[in-house]
C-alpha cells in the first residue's frame, strides 16, 4: 500500500462524504483473509505507537501506591491507591470502570494486588495493565511521558473476526497526519499477521456518515449510480458494521459498540 493510494481515496472520500453539522470521524477498516482465528498463533494483539494523535482524547485510569499517587492524579483521569482498591467491589462500579477507560496503568509492586481486586473486571475486556504497551511501571516511572505515549496509541487485537476498524482521525486533521497514521496502522498490522500482506483482503475509509471508498492502486471513484466503490465492489456488512476488534470507545476492547451505516450489498475487525 502506497502513500498516493490513500490520498486518492481521502480526495473521493472529500468529495462524497454527505455534509454534516458536525465534524466527522474518519475510520480504517481491513478485512483479512486465509486467517483461521481458532489456532491461537493467528491471532493479533499488538500495540501501534502512532506519531500524531487521533483527535480523540484517550482516558487512562492508574493504580498505584503513595511513590506515584500525586504524579498519576496530575496526569491522569482516573487514579485509585492501593488504600482505596477495597471500595472497588461492586460488579457494576468495575464494570463502569473499565467501560470508561481506555488503559489501565499500575504500579509494577503492587500487580498481585491489582490483579486480585480488578482481574475479574479488567481480565475478560483486554483491559488488565499490559507491559507490552509500557502499563506495568516501577514506583519511580515518569508518567507525563507514558501518558503523551497512550494519547498516541492504537490497540490492534484480532480474536475472533477477521478485521479490523478504528478512527484515525476527523474531517479536519491535516491529510499528510492521516495518511502517516493510516499507513502506520497498515505497517504495523501486516507485520502482526502470520502471511503479512497476503492476509490483507481489501482496506477501506469512511467517514462517520458516509459510505465506505475502497483503498485500491488505481484511483477511487464513487460508482455512477451513487454506489460508494468503483467497479461495483461494496464491503460487507462485517467489513463496516459493529467494531469488532478495536474499540474507540472506551469500552470493552475487541468488542465494539457503535452501529455504522453499512451497504446492504455483501461483505470487518475494531475501536
Amino acid at each position: 500500500m502506497e502513500k498516493t493510494h490513500i490520498q486518492q481515496t481521502l480526495a473521493v472520500l472529500k468529495q462524497t462524504s454527505p455534509k454534516r453539522n458536525f465534524t466527522q470521524s474518519i475510520d480504517l477498516i481491513i478485512n483479512l483473509k486465509d486467517l483461521d482465528l481458532k489456532k491461537p498463533e493467528n491471532k493479533v494483539d499488538v500495540y501501534a505507537p502512532l506519531h500524531y494523535s487521533r483527535g480523540k482524547p484517550v482516558k487512562i485510569c492508574a493504580l498505584v501506591d503513595v511513590e506515584l499517587l500525586d504524579s498519576a492524579k496530575k496526569h491522569f483521569d482516573t487514579t485509585i491507591s492501593v488504600d482505596e482498591f477495597g471500595r472497588y467491589q461492586d460488579k457494576k462500579t468495575l464494570k463502569k470502570l473499565a467501560k470508561d477507560h481506555h488503559f489501565f496503568i499500575a504500579q509494577a509492586n503492587i500487580m498481585p494486588k491489582v490483579a486480585t481486586a480488578f482481574g475479574k473486571a479488567l481480565g475478560p475486556r483486554g483491559k488488565m495493565p499490559n507491559p507490552k504497551a509500557g502499563c506495568v511501571v516501577p514506583p519511580n516511572a515518569n508518567l507525563e511521558a507514558l501518558k503523551d505515549k497512550l494519547q498516541k496509541t492504537v490497540r490492534i487485537r484480532i480474536e475472533s473476526a477477521p478485521l479490523f476498524q478504528t478512527s484515525v482521525g476527523n474531517e479536519a486533521t491535516k491529510e499528510e497526519e492521516l495518511v502517516d497514521t493510516i499507513l502506520t496502522l497498515y505497517k504495523t498490522l501486516v507485520s502482526a499477521l502470520p502471511n503479512d500482506i497476503h492476509n490483507i483482503k481489501e482496506m477501506f475509509l469512511k467517514t462517520t456518515m458516509g459510505k465506505p471508498i475502497r483503498v485500491e492502486e488505481q484511483n477511487a471513484a464513487p460508482l455512477a449510480g451513487g454506489g460508494p466503490l468503483r467497479g461495483g465492489k461494496r464491503p460487507s456488512k462485517k467489513a463496516v458494521g459493529a467494531e469488532k476488534n478495536v474499540s474507540d470507545s472506551p469500552k470493552e476492547e475487541g468488542k465494539g459498540e457503535k452501529k455504522m451505516d453499512a451497504p446492504k450489498e455483501p461483505q470487518e475487525a475494531t475501536p
